[in-house]
């Protein structure tokens, strides 16, 4: 019997939302391919559970917006 391998799992690309049950602190966390599938999946779970939107992950890493497409957002 060998050792098992000790790297670390490589995380998914894509939107990101975990899904709770109301009141609960850990959930489940789901990937979807599009941000329009992201926000589709967070509207049918939003009336019977907690929604956190993650964001966007890339390459193992949550991908950050640049500040000027925030505050052309915003404005």
């Amino acid at each position: 019997m060998g050792r098992p391998p000790v790297l670390p799992k490589k995380k998914k690309d894509g939107f990101w939302l975990e899904v709770r049950n109301k009141g609960a602190d850990s959930g489940t966390i789901l990937i979807r391919d599009t941000h329009e599938a992201m926000m589709q999946a967070a509207r049918m779970y939003q009336n019977t559970k907690d929604v956190y939107i993650l964001g966007e992950h890339k390459n193992g890493k949550p991908v950050e917006k640049p500040k000027s497409a925030e505050k052309k957002a915003k404005g």
